[in-house]
């Protein structure tokens, strides 16, 4: 499929879309402990509560970003980044890094925030 062919320019617009949607989420995951670090419980808590969404959006979807199932329209390839501009390595284990990071990272921001409690 040729690069301005309308079903191509549809999937680099889903990817484009699916990747800025990636990167805020994970700058939220990122930022987590960094919010918790300066004190700021309540930006920590927030994030927390956009990636806890997140969360409920892949859970109703079968573990799939909904964005995933729409670009799946507009080609047949299957690759762990057909639908994302990520590289393969990160788009395959993306789930397990960022969900480890965000455990991490909410770990902390509790600790922080129970030491500061006593």
């Amino acid at each position: 499929m040729q690069a301005n062919h309308p079903r191509a320019r549809a999937l680099n617009a889903i990817k484009l879309a699916h990747t800025a949607i990636w990167a805020i989420l994970g700058s939220c995951v990122l930022a987590i402990p960094v919010a918790a670090a300066l004190g700021s419980f309540r930006a920590a808590a927030a994030l927390s509560a956009i990636i806890v969404g997140e969360c409920v959006v892949l859970a109703c979807n079968r573990g799939q970003c909904p964005l995933t199932n729409v670009a799946a329209g507009f080609t047949d390839e299957r690759k762990s980044n057909f639908d994302i501009y990520l590289p393969a390595w990160l788009a395959r284990y993306n789930k397990a890094i960022f969900g480890s990071l965000f455990v991490a990272g909410g770990l902390f921001a509790l600790i922080r925030w129970y030491l500061t409690l006593r």
